[in-house]
């Protein structure tokens, strides 16, 4: 008995120390493999390969815009939503804003239609809703959902709601009109940020494509390339 526990000792005591030294050796492979991991995770996406950049170019009269592709049901346009309000106001430059929508999300065809609608009563209304859409977008999970909350944006700001808010698919043709400006020019994800310049050799584009650590240097280096502005002679 003495010799059958000895011989048992000697066998479980090396498997322990192996699965311990397994696991130490996985716990160290993945330590390795982190922060590369992490890395590729939150690497800018690749720039747009931009198919016709003759829509890039700012409003007329208007030498630098911001302009952006947006999805409202997009948890990245939510996150950079507040970035770009920002930027616009501090630079006090246009922002203009277009929908491309992502196939398969729920409610964001309907707020679309929606936004589109509160701009005929102000342009201020409707990006005011669209901005209220992104920082409530969590708890927005159905078309139910969605339309709860405009009934409340629209008390809010003592606006009546239609029976119907595009009886004629007006807005919905304007929704599926910037979807296919994006398509035009190459856009494949959402949110796509562009600053768009007039500069001495024609219009030029710069794209943000992590507006959390490089919007505000493309608008510098936009405004850099912007054609400087004329005076009048007196």
């Amino acid at each position: 008995m003495r010799l059958t526990a000895m011989l048992n000792s000697i066998v479980v005591l090396p498997l322990r120390r192996a699965r311990r030294v397994g696991t130490l050796a996985f716990v160290a492979a993945v330590a390795l493999a982190a922060p590369a991991f992490l890395a590729a995770q939150f690497q800018p996406p690749a720039s747009t390969h931009v198919l016709d950049a003759s829509p890039l170019k700012p409003p007329p009269g208007v030498r630098i815009a911001i302009v952006e592709f947006a999805d409202l049901e997009c948890p990245a346009c939510a996150h950079a939503n507040p970035l770009l309000k920002q930027a616009a106001a501090q630079y006090k430059i246009p922002w203009l804003r277009h929908d491309f929508l992502i196939p398969g999300h729920v409610w964001s065809p309907q707020a679309a239609v929606n936004a589109r609608w509160f701009d005929t009563r102000g342009k201020w209304v409707g990006d005011e809703y669209r901005d209220q859409i992104f920082a409530n977008q969590q708890i927005i999970e159905t078309r139910a959902d969605l339309e709860r909350f405009t009934e409340k944006f629209a008390q809010s700001y003592k606006v009546s709601l239609p029976f119907s808010m595009d009886p004629q698919n007006k807005f919905a043709d304007e929704v599926q009109a910037d979807i296919a400006l994006g398509k035009r020019i190459g856009i494949v994800r959402t949110p796509t940020v562009f600053i768009v310049v007039n500069t001495a050799s024609g219009p030029r584009y710069f794209e943000s494509r992590d507006p959390d650590h490089d919007l505000y240097q493309t608008i510098d280096q936009a405004e850099a390339a912007a054609a400087p502005v004329k005076t009048a002679h007196k």
